[in-house]
């Protein structure tokens, strides 16, 4: 007869093996269970889309995706910019925490270590793809190779097919975004075409085929087990405003119209407002004129917005439609993103660069299966730091925040997801640089429900050298005024929030 302590140890590797076996049962089960990931990007688009109320947009792909989940209305990015946002967007820190404002200076440059979103994701067993602008590509920066566990695929923000509208050169905006080697400094360059409208087929400009590589990716995920995580960065309505025709044809440019208020706020500082910068990269705008544009030129350039709005709108359907085909929707999280709004005339002002609501506000949606009611809407504050711990918390993934070596100032909005009418955060916060080189300014700015207060000064200067904007949304939408001076109480309430913020950062130089 064995030994007593034979049973016994016999017993134990039985209860080993027995807990073993369990504990890989449940691990395969939620691996089986984990839902798939499909972030949508979207360049430089506001909400100027039907589903937020845009009386000018038509957006029924955008329209339909928001109706199956939940839209935030007051959400916004953290820095008005492409890259920048885009790095908030990915480590789930503002600009303000890591120093990062500027477009070519590369994430890991400052943050050798950090973890980005898809890459927590790919930690957690999800193979992690990219298709199209995800990062921001150009003006010397770089894709993030260690996201991804797929090649990442390139596709051009500035794209042409017509000669006409490069005289077959390359053109400044082409180098920039595409790191080009001119030889000489990309300003000696052609300028571009502000727009184009062709008759070809919607592949023929690049979110077509951003479309085209992302039904085949899905397609090749839909015959695995393993959860993926898709992103896909769509370029348009980003400049030049490129799409076929027929998507032009889908708005009566007589009935377009411009910008109600085209002054800079009365008492705002100068250097918090822009005129053209970007938009000056390309013909017709007059390069060096600061002059306001003629009414023929916004109205050529509003159409142009909004007729690549809907060019891209069609390609985010042609996805969904294939997701939906797949019967893949039932287990995928849908998330839509844009990296900042745009200015369309609005202060004077074209493209991002500012710290004002048509540049900072974005539209934001999730659609989450089991967590999500299809059609509602939440006037809870969002910020683009928020959307890393929100998908990490509805995939059951642990929350980053305590293991991600860069700074984290994100905050899961799932509670809000569950219930619209729970509130997220008292503001939102984003940040710009701005002013002269010698004395360079961060403007810190929060955005509640009602108000929006902007801190300029220098970092890690006392708080009395500071100049103040102040907006009063429920009375002036269009910010027509500063009232910084006239509303003290006010003041002293929002400067607390401020305090209570760490100070932003000084710009990181490149390495």
């Amino acid at each position: 007869m064995p030994h007593r302590s034979a049973l016994l140890a016999a017993s134990r590797r039985s209860l080993l093996t027995f807990i073993f076996l369990s504990c890989w049962a449940v691990i395969a089960i939620a691996a089986e269970n984990r839902p798939n990931v499909l972030l949508i990007l979207v360049d430089d688009l506001k909400p100027a889309i039907g589903a937020y109320s845009d009386p000018v947009a038509v957006t029924p792909n955008l329209d339909r995706l928001a109706a199956r989940g939940i839209s935030f209305d007051l959400a916004y990015c953290n820095q008005a910019v492409c890259a920048p946002s885009r790095n908030n967007l990915m480590l789930g820190a503002r600009s303000s925490s890591t120093g990062l404002y500027t477009l070519g200076l590369n994430f890991r440059q400052a943050y050798p270590d950090a973890l980005t979103l898809p890459q927590y994701f790919g930690q957690h067993g999800y193979r992690t793809a990219a298709v199209g602008k995800v990062y921001h590509v150009g003006h010397g920066n770089t894709d993030d190779a260690a996201s991804w566990t797929e090649p990442y695929h390139f596709e051009p923000v500035v794209d042409y097919v017509l000669e006409e509208s490069t005289g077959g050169q390359l053109t400044r905006e082409e180098a920039y975004f595409t790191n080009a080697k001119t030889g000489a400094p990309n300003r000696e360059l052609p300028r571009g075409a502000a727009w184009e409208k062709a008759d070809v087929d919607d592949s023929a400009y690049s979110d077509g085929r951003i479309a085209d590589i992302g039904i085949e990716r899905l397609n090749a995920y839909s015959q695995g087990d393993q959860p993926f995580f898709l992103a896909l960065g769509f370029t348009k309505p980003h400049m030049p405003f490129n799409a076929p025709s027929k998507y032009w044809d889908l708005y009566d440019r007589e009935k377009i119209p411009l910008a109600a208020y085209r002054e800079r706020p009365v008492g705002a500082p100068s250097y918090a407002h822009k005129r053209y910068g970007e938009l000056a990269q390309y013909t017709p705008v007059p390069e060096n004129d600061p002059s306001p544009l003629d009414e023929e030129l916004q109205r050529s350039l509003i159409h142009g917005y909004y007729a690549a709005t809907s060019y891209m709108d069609a390609q985010v359907g042609r996805v969904i439609d294939e997701l939906d085909r797949l019967g893949l929707s039932e287990n995928t999280i849908v998330a839509l993103w844009s990296d900042h709004g745009f200015h369309l005339g609005d202060h004077g002002s074209w493209t991002k660069h500012s710290n004002y609501e048509q540049a900072n506000r974005i539209p934001l949606y999730f659609i989450a299966p089991g967590v999500t009611t299809p059609g509602t809407r939440t006037k809870a504050l969002a910020e683009t730091v928020d959307v890393f711990p929100t998908l990490a918390e509805l995939a059951n993934l642990p929350p980053p925040a305590a293991v991600v070596p860069q700074p984290f100032d994100g905050h899961s909005l799932v509670p809000t997801l569950r219930d619209p009418s729970q509130p997220s955060k008292p503001y939102a916060y984003h940040s710009y640089p701005r002013g002269p080189k010698d004395k360079p300014l961060i403007g810190r700015a929060l955005r509640t429900a009602r108000y929006r207060i902007v801190e300029w000064k220098e970092p890690g200067a006392p708080s009395d050298t500071a100049e103040y904007e102040l907006y009063d949304y429920e009375l002036d939408p269009l910010e027509t005024k500063n009232i910084a001076n006239q509303r003290p109480e006010l003041m002293t309430e929002l400067k607390a929030y401020l305090a209570a913020l760490p100070e932003a950062k000084a710009q990181r130089p490149k390495k």
